[in-house]
């Protein structure tokens, strides 16, 4: 029930969200002296609607998406003689810019509000690295329980203190594989039971791998032993140890979480973006994975694929992670906004600025400004950027309704 209910909420908070950026375009051309014809959430056939002022709001059936339909956007739009003086292309080339990044100034206002609700609320996850790769805690893997769907409290004496592993040491390699850093730590040894289990080892047993550690500056050859074990209705490994500084959860006050939600933003950001420029690489495995290929952890999502993330957090009661993602969603949607490609927002943002630069040259040269740009010309750009967006959002949308993300394997 709780799985259920968080795909509700969090489909509710995109919906909110995209009502939001589109309303964001709708004030601002309204506040620039601009038509605003229609306003609806989703595409398609429409549900439900009504009309106030010249405005038709509403609702459509495909809830992928919303817009808002602004008179006179392009030359090439049909307008009647009672809206010509509000026309888009006839409004100051800085207003028609600032009409199409307002939905993106909205989506980031947004996603700064809740990380700062976050801060204060739960704190925010630090943005520093660890202060060490080292071990902090060495403690039982697990209780093995039938069903089980979290991880267990680190107490007690486990495989890795059994294996000589201390306080403080810093894994090198495990099994032969170069480790670089805890989260390389935890992806071997899970894979390790997980290959374990396939090979017969039963549930609670383990299984001895050479391991080397750093302790005090000084090389240690160690016999690591894993414990096979079951969580989330998965076998994977675990060897009972944590590390200082991961997972860590830094405090804020309403004040002191103004700078640590810039702070967390930026990371939030450059992380995004990053995200972007890799998310052509990022196709094929998406592909693969609705053929049956492991999902990856990185692998990008629809919103069908968020909502399911969503439940996920809430069946495992992690609001903090749950909110956050919502952020992270808000800061993806105005990033991927900008891209300079029609029909994205600064596509048309591009073109506005294309002719103010245009005209200026002609000017130069003693020659009349060349007025709006005829979108029939840049059509094929259009139908090329949107093909490729369809094409890339129905493949993201299968692969999360055939194979979607465990966040909690």
């Amino acid at each position: 029930m709780s799985f259920a209910f968080g795909v509700v909420l969090f489909a509710l908070g995109i919906g909110v969200t995209i009502a939001l950026h589109e309303a964001g375009h709708m004030v601002a051309a309204r506040a620039c002296g601009m038509r605003v014809r229609r306003y609806f959430i989703g595409f398609g056939p429409t549900v439900w609607s009504f009309t106030r002022g010249h405005t038709e709001y509403g609702l459509k059936a495909i809830p992928l998406g919303g817009f808002c339909d602004i008179a006179g956007m392009t030359v090439n739009d049909p307008w009647t003689e009672e809206e010509e003086p509000h026309l888009m292309i006839h409004k100051p080339a800085w207003r028609r810019v600032f009409v199409m990044m307002a939905g993106i100034l909205v989506n980031i206002v947004l996603g700064v509000l809740i990380i700062f609700g976050v801060a204060v609320s739960f704190g925010l996850p630090s943005t520093a690295p660890p202060k060490a790769e080292a071990v902090d805690l060495v403690c039982t893997p697990d209780v093995v329980e039938e069903g089980a769907t979290t991880a267990p409290s680190c107490t007690g004496e486990g495989s890795a203190e059994a294996s000589g592993v201390q306080v403080g040491d810093t894994f090198l390699s495990i099994d032969g594989e170069r480790i670089d850093g805890f989260p390389d730590v935890i992806a071997a040894v899970q894979e390790l039971g997980r290959t374990a289990g396939q090979d017969g080892v039963a549930r609670g047993d383990t299984v001895t791998v050479p391991t080397t550690v750093d302790r005090d500056g000084e090389r240690v050859d160690l016999d690591l032993q894993v414990q096979v074990v079951e969580r989330a209705g998965e076998t994977v490994g675990a060897i009972g140890v944590q590390f200082d500084g991961s997972g860590q959860i830094d405090d804020y006050t309403p004040l002191t979480a103004i700078g640590g939600t810039a702070d967390f933003t930026w990371n939030l950001g450059k992380q995004t973006v990053e995200a972007l420029i890799d998310l052509p690489q990022r196709y094929w495995p998406v592909v693969e994975s609705i053929f049956g290929a492991e999902r990856q952890a990185d692998s990008p999502v629809s919103v069908v694929g968020a909502s399911h993330a969503g439940g996920q957090l809430v069946e495992q009661n992690q609001w903090m992670a749950f909110l956050l993602l919502l952020a992270n969603l808000n800061f993806f949607l105005a990033v991927f906004n900008l891209v300079p490609l029609p029909p994205l927002d600064g596509g048309h943002a591009v073109i506005v600025i294309y002719e103010k630069l245009r005209d200026r040259l002609r000017r130069l040269r003693g020659l009349e400004p060349g007025g709006p740009v005829d979108y029939v010309k840049v059509m094929p750009v259009t139908y090329v950027a949107t093909g490729i967006l369809l094409v890339f959002g129905l493949t993201v949308i299968v692969a999360d309704v055939v194979n979607p993300l465990q966040l909690f394997p």
